[in-house]
């Protein structure tokens, strides 16, 4: 145990708390750091250490996990004289698993190479479930030889890891995964309310065509919520509008049609529009409904 590196936590919401408790049962020793005192009591609970700041947090850490919900919250707990960089010892290691723009990757990786700290952006697909279960997909930019020293700790976090190639290259794979589960999730959203309409068994249904070539992880995983309408979230519409403004700004950027993917996150910003911003992102079968005379 004691030959694992320390860790410092920053963010500890629906993914960072399952996540750094992965951690602490894999062996390592984790002070975290977040807003909300339940969440540190949680932390303390598992066995990790609550941090009274970043500051606490970071400044004896060999490794910092960050996972919090946007690049202002990136860019909030990096700089400044209380951020990451400040407070952190030289040759630490940042890993941020925060699905961000990939700009806001490059310049934090710029920004802490003057302090002779190294960064990985490491978004993760998977949802609660896959952080509760230590089954994410973790996209990685980066160096090689910084992801080669946080593969284990990685490897207690998820089951497929990759280096997908230079700082920000993370964030570009996981906002196009994104783009593929919103899109996977409005096609299950229409085919739920055809089939419902259309008076055919749905769980019987949904069971056949998850065993076809239209079956998917998003179906598998949330066609509970399609037939019990349970939206608790699990990764909240908020957060996907973000992902859907990330993925088709930098699609822009770099000259993508994304036809498909621009409908659908009109269709999440319109959910969010209607005060369903709060609940799953399966939750887009609401809208599908309201487009379809149901009453909700």
């Amino acid at each position: 145990m004691s030959n694992l590196p320390k860790i410092a936590w920053i963010g500890l919401g629906i993914m960072g708390s399952p996540m750094s408790e992965n951690l602490i049962k894999a062996g390592y020793s984790v002070t975290g750091f977040t807003l909300e005192q339940d969440k540190l009591d949680r932390l303390a609970a598992a066995g990790g250490t609550a941090a009274k700041s970043i500051a606490e947090a970071v400044k004896d850490a060999d490794v910092i996990v960050t996972m919090v919900p946007a690049s202002p919250q990136v860019e909030a707990i990096a700089y400044g004289e209380d951020g990451i960089l400040e407070n952190a010892k030289s040759g630490a290691l940042i890993i941020d698993m925060s699905s961000i723009t990939p700009q806001t990757s490059v310049d934090l990786a710029k920004a802490a190479k003057d302090k002779g700290i190294r960064v990985l952006d490491a978004p993760v697909s998977g949802g609660e479930a896959g952080a509760i279960e230590a089954v994410l997909s973790i996209m990685v930019g980066g160096e090689q030889a910084d992801f080669d020293e946080a593969k284990p700790l990685l490897d207690a976090l998820g089951k497929t890891i990759v280096l997908c190639g230079p700082h920000g290259s993370g964030q570009t794979v996981k906002a196009a995964n994104q783009l593929i589960v919103a899109v996977n999730i409005q096609a299950c959203a229409e085919a739920v309310v055809f089939l419902e309409k259309s008076g055919v068994d749905l769980t019987a249904a949904l069971d056949v065509l998850n065993g076809g070539l239209a079956g998917s992880t998003v179906l598998t995983r949330k066609k509970d919520n399609f037939l019990k309408r349970d939206f608790k979230p699990g990764f909240r519409i908020d957060l996907h509008h973000k992902d859907m403004g990330i993925v088709t700004d930098a699609a822009r950027n770099v000259g993508a049609s994304l036809p498909v993917g621009a409908v659908v996150a009109q269709l999440v910003a319109s959910l969010r529009t209607q005060g369903d911003g709060g609940l799953d992102h399966s939750a887009l079968l609401r809208g599908v409904e309201r487009l379809s005379g149901a009453e909700l």
